[in-house]
């Protein structure tokens, strides 16, 4: 059988060519990505709001200064002492070390401990004063809603620096842990009005919170305070320490 010489058509070759001629050419390299800054894990970002809300409980503003200023000083729950392992400085090491469940209050090892009815088992242990029942529901209250690193912006005001409004309550929560009736560290008490216009009066209240040369910086262990509160305390200061 004889065969037929095989044709092409060539028109419709030539389109299939290029067709392959092009697309052998085109190579879809993969993007390459570039990272500028580390990774940092989200749980060492404070969660912040633009203001304060009266209803949630802020680690930064309220929980964190509470836990230093009763809990985490010298022999206690510093870095340097950690007794029984436990360190109450910052979030990683509340967090890494006080057996805190987000959400679950009662099953948290640092609540149960600031709340235990023993006395040898609480924490601050006597002599030290207990947490109030408002520092407590506040601690409670951060960890039932999540336990996260956040703040807000408390909307501090230099103008604002009555000692019942502003400087009482600055203290209360980053000194009277420490300066108190029963433990007068530094031989300084600042749980009532008298004890803070002394130390205050004298220059080591200022001395201490803008860490002057010469003075224990305060909080101790603890960043120093905003910027804004310690201008109150300078205002409060020079317009005589009053009782107002």
């Amino acid at each position: 059988m004889a065969l037929k010489p095989y044709s092409v058509n060539y028109p419709a070759f030539l389109m299939y060519f290029l067709f392959l001629l092009v697309f052998a050419g085109c190579k879809h390299e993969p993007e390459e990505i570039v990272i500028t800054d580390p990774v940092i894990p989200i749980d060492t970002i404070p969660d912040t709001g633009i203001t304060c809300n009266p209803d949630t409980a802020y680690f930064q503003n309220d929980v964190l200064p509470l836990l230093i200023s009763g809990c985490g000083m010298s022999g206690c729950h510093d870095a340097a002492t950690a007794q029984e392992g436990v360190v109450l400085t910052s979030y990683q090491s509340v967090m890494n070390t006080g057996g805190i469940i987000p959400g679950n209050p009662n099953g948290s090892e640092l609540y149960e401990k600031i709340t235990d009815n023993e006395p040898d088992d609480r924490m601050p242990p006597p002599p030290m004063a207990a947490l109030t029942t408002d520092e407590l529901l506040l601690i409670r209250k951060w960890i039932e809603q999540g336990a996260k690193n956040n703040y807000c912006d408390a909307g501090c005001d230099t103008n604002s620096f009555a000692f019942s409004t502003s400087i009482q309550p600055l203290i209360n929560t980053n000194c009277k842990g420490c300066h108190n009736a029963t433990l007068s560290s530094g031989g300084i008490r600042l749980d009532n009005y008298a004890s803070v216009k002394s130390v205050a009066d004298n220059g080591r209240l200022f001395g201490a919170i803008s860490h002057q040369q010469g003075y224990a910086a305060m909080p101790q262990g603890a960043a120093r305070l905003p910027e804004c509160n310690i201008i109150q305390v300078k205002k409060w200061i020079a317009a005589g320490a009053p009782d107002n």
